[in-house]
């Protein structure tokens, strides 16, 4: 599994976009901060070490929210590759299947053949 940040300790730059994101969503549309349920208005708070914490806040939701959604697609993707090695397993099998039934089928029609022959 890929580490959260790569060796020198940087962010990745996906975590970096939601950042800068949300502190442009904050900025410049503060109102409709709101609208995201579980994101709180900083723009309110007039103490800076408050209003730091307010964004800090907003940013660790932010990252609950995409580690669920990175969560989520990963558990579909899993049962996507799952259920594609079934359906491969099972086109092998009717590939083996229609193989031994043409192979009958060709003893058959040359049988058939055989007898239709006048000796």
């Amino acid at each position: 599994m890929r580490s959260r940040t790569r060796q020198n300790n940087r962010p990745r730059p996906l975590f970096r976009l939601a950042l800068a994101v949300t502190f442009v969503a904050l900025a410049s549309a503060p109102s409709r901060a709101q609208d995201v349920r579980g994101l709180e208005l900083c723009t309110a708070e007039k103490q800076m070490d408050r209003r730091t914490g307010c964004l800090q806040t907003n940013v660790e939701f932010l990252q609950g929210v995409i580690e669920r959604n990175a969560r989520d697609a990963r558990q579909k993707l899993d049962a996507a590759a799952k259920d594609l090695v079934a359906a491969r397993t099972e086109i092998n099998t009717l590939k083996a299947a229609l193989a031994a039934t043409q192979v009958r089928l060709d003893k058959l029609e040359k049988a058939g053949a055989d007898k239709a022959k006048p000796k």
